[in-house]
């Protein structure tokens, strides 16, 4: 299905097109004119535009130029009642997709013409969203570990993957939130079809709409030409929104109608365009409490966590630590030109010890950082200084014969910073990470907890 526009000076030409391509479900619009076709271009996007060559003032061949130029991933199909080679060839080198003669077969033959060019737009859309994306598609085998907490997490993916309903994946930063929004892609009936990847929090609100919506020629400075956008690009398959928490309330109502309608409206453009794309969104955000913030829409949050995904924080499945490790160690040591075999035993006892506070990816920062100051065929990994000079004094403090103080000193600053963290992650474990709930139990007021929850990025 497609949307097309049928330019042809004949109206029984574009009534007889618009009927037999209406047939096989197609989105038409027609013009009796080459001026008509133009101003069409400039306000909405087609995936085809079916034009006479014999018009008078703009005729088809400066449709062909205008559309290349607006739109370059419009395809044109040029028809004619004329024989005329020399035309044929002019119109082929201009761009044209296809030359067709009028006679007894023309809708058959637009029809046939058509479906060769929607396939090949297909394929080009297939190839821009893998360009985007250069990392080859994970499953369920690329989220590493084997804890009671991850085999659910697994379970709940392929429970959920053959359905089409939307994906709420919220968790810490650095758990693996897209991980998961791939295997559920990967694991679905869409895979094979685009994953698109968009992080709303590195755009502005303007620019994220446009990324997000595309945009017609001439919708803001630098508009120079139509461009998709990423729903498009994605259609069939998967977009996944990463910190869907950073947009903007505007920019949510906008989502909301896409998510409502399945249909998107280009930036300056006035014709819808419908969509097929399953929507995973990810946070690491307590959506709960930003709705009661009123900075997201309640409507927004229950149309994205029509199901909701947990991924579990890395110290709450600390026996995948050690496989983790090795994983991480098996890809950056080839690239480093390394031949390092094993993590040595005390180096894995130590980081199962460690908390983590930035999660898997703060682990594989670490491996990448051991393999490449490592010499020997043995990778000797130490945790980051000053959290364990944190948990060293924590020690030493909780000795119930007094304090005491490590040979090296205290570091009283790191040790109180450390103490804060740990309450202000403890308390928001026992709330089930309802923050209003964990601000009264360290009694204190929302917005100080809040203040501290930036402060020590959590």
């Amino acid at each position: 299905m497609g949307n097309i526009l049928v330019c042809d000076d004949t109206r029984s030409i574009c009534e007889v097109l618009e009927i037999s391509l209406r047939k096989e479900g197609h989105r038409i619009e027609t013009v009796t004119s080459g001026d008509a076709a133009t101003k069409k271009l400039s306000s909405a996007l087609y995936d085809i535009v079916i034009s006479d060559i014999k018009m008078p003032n703009h005729d088809g061949i400066e449709v062909l130029r205008h559309t290349r130029k607006a739109s370059p991933e419009t395809s044109v199909i040029l028809i004619t009642a004329v024989e005329d080679y020399e035309a044929a060839v002019n119109a082929v080198n201009a761009g044209a997709f296809q030359y067709i003669h009028k006679g007894p077969g023309l809708v058959e033959e637009v029809r046939v013409a058509v479906s060769r060019a929607l396939d090949t737009l297909s394929l080009r859309r297939e190839n821009l969203a893998f360009k985007r994306d250069a990392s080859s598609r994970n499953s369920l085998e690329n989220i590493i570990g084997s804890s009671p907490r991850l085999q659910q997490l697994k379970q709940t993916i392929r429970t959920v993957a053959p359905t089409h309903s939307t994906v709420l994946v919220h968790g810490e930063s650095g758990t693996g939130k897209e991980l998961v929004a791939r295997a559920v892609h990967t694991c679905s009936p869409r895979d094979g079809q685009p994953f698109v990847s968009v992080n709303c929090g590195a755009f502005p609100e303007t620019l994220l709409e446009s990324e997000l919506f595309g945009y017609v020629k001439g919708a803001f400075t630098g508009a120079a030409q139509n461009k998709s956008g990423l729903f498009e690009v994605a259609n069939g398959g998967t977009i996944f929104l990463d910190e869907i928490s950073e947009m903007t309330v505007a920019m949510q109502v906008k989502l909301l109608r896409v998510l409502q309608e399945r249909c998107i409206r280009m930036v300056g453009g006035t014709h819808e365009i419908a969509i097929d794309v399953r929507v995973i969104a990810a946070t690491n955000k307590d959506l709960d409490a930003l709705v009661a913030e009123k900075n997201f829409r309640e409507d927004l949050y229950y149309r994205i966590s029509v199901i909701p995904i947990e991924v579990p924080p890395l110290r709450e499945r600390k026996e995948d630590i050690p496989p983790l490790a090795q994983h991480f160690l098996k890809k950056y040591a080839p690239a480093a030109g390394k031949s390092i075999v094993r993590v040595t035993e005390r180096s894995l006892r130590e980081l199962a010890a460690y908390d983590w506070p930035g999660n898997v990816r703060q682990l594989e920062n670490t491996i990448e950082r051991a393999v490449a100051l490592e010499g020997t065929d043995e990778l000797q990994v130490e945790v980051p200084v000053e959290r364990a000079k944190t948990r060293a004094a924590a020690a030493a403090a909780s000795n119930s014969t007094g304090m005491s103080f490590p040979a090296e000193g205290l570091d009283l600053e790191n040790y109180v910073s450390g103490i804060e963290r740990s309450l202000l992650q403890s308390a928001l474990r026992q709330s089930n990470g309802v923050q209003t709930r964990a601000a009264e139990m360290l009694k204190l007021s929302y917005r100080s907890f809040r203040h501290l929850m930036k402060k020590y990025e959590i």
